[in-house]
């Protein structure tokens, strides 16, 4: 199996989610992370999901999700075609700052950075690829955490978004 990145790009429309999400829930497709956003074409979404799955799975996957009403294109990417980052947040206890510099020593170690410190605790932000939350996230539970929450993957694609050549070629198509 391999990790795919699929982005489905659509409308902002009621009951959409619900209807990509149950093409998954159907095939029995587990969902690794998901986020929904504004794409860069004005009034377009872009979902990016991601899944570990053989290629012939997206594949058919894809074509499944590119079927629904008011998904204008759905695509799918291997690791090697699109660039992507996630982000954490950790709390952890302010007490962890006292008695040393190990929870100082993992900030910079990890590369993350501290974004409020309270007298109860001190929150702390980490973006990279779910390795790089993981292993901070590890780290922290040999000191204490109290919480954890990571987002979905954010990418952006390598070659030249396929949604603006999709829409050109559709709208090319249309006036002939």
């Amino acid at each position: 199996m391999q990790t795919f990145t699929i982005t489905v790009y659509s409308e902002n429309q009621t009951g959409l989610l619900t209807r990509v999400v149950s093409v998954f829930t159907r095939r029995h497709i587990n969902i690794e992370s998901m986020t929904v956003s504004e794409s860069s074409i004005e009034g377009i979404h872009k979902f990016t999901i991601v899944v570990h799955l053989e290629e012939e799975e997206v594949r058919k996957l894809v074509s499944q999700i590119d079927k629904q009403v008011d998904v204008l294109k759905a695509f799918y990417y291997d690791e090697h075609e699109i660039v992507h980052q996630e982000i954490a947040l950790y709390k952890v206890p302010t007490e962890a700052f006292t008695g040393g510099n190990t929870l100082e020593q993992l900030i910079r170690k990890h590369n993350a950075r501290i974004l409020e410190i309270e007298r109860e605790y001190v929150v702390i932000e980490k973006t990279g690829h779910q390795a790089d939350t993981q292993a901070l996230l590890n780290d922290l539970r040999k000191i204490g955490i109290y919480e954890f929450v990571r987002s979905g993957r954010v990418a952006i694609i390598k070659p030249m978004e396929q949604l603006n050549t999709y829409l050109s070629s559709v709208s090319n198509n249309q006036s002939t």
